[in-house]
């Protein structure tokens, strides 16, 4: 009965090293293939779009700018002041009746910026 169990279990370790092989001179065989098309242009090099993003400060603008309302909710519990509670407490109703096809809008302008596909957030799982 052991005897059983360890040439099962030597067996499926075996097929699973196999696979293993298998997998990384696929990758392997993939990467050739892609650099190969590169050369010859038939794909276009993508580390030039990352390249070109180094340099892109939106990412930081919309940081910014999405930090802004965090920023004012704290300068108003901190300075104690209460005109302005009142008008950030204004300020959050105001932005909270914004239309959703804007706020929609909002959410996949930041989630491309960010390289994020937008639309997945939308399609409540769905691929």
């Amino acid at each position: 009965m052991w005897f059983g169990l360890v040439k099962m279990a030597l067996k499926t370790g075996s097929h699973i090293y196999q696979n293993k092989q298998r997998t990384r001179q696929a990758m392997s065989d993939a990467a050739l293939l892609t650099a190969e098309k590169q050369a010859r242009g038939e794909l276009e090099y993508n580390g030039k779009l990352l390249e070109a993003r180094e340099n892109d400060y939106k990412d930081e603008i919309v940081l910014l700018i999405l930090t802004l309302p965090i920023l004012v909710l704290a300068y108003g519990v901190w300075s104690e002041d209460p005109a302005a509670m009142d008008k950030i407490k204004v300020f959050f109703e105001h932005f909270q009746a914004l239309p959703s096809w804007f706020t929609n809008l909002w959410i996949l302008v930041c989630a491309s910026i960010f390289g994020i596909k937008g639309t997945q957030i939308f399609r409540n799982g769905k691929k």
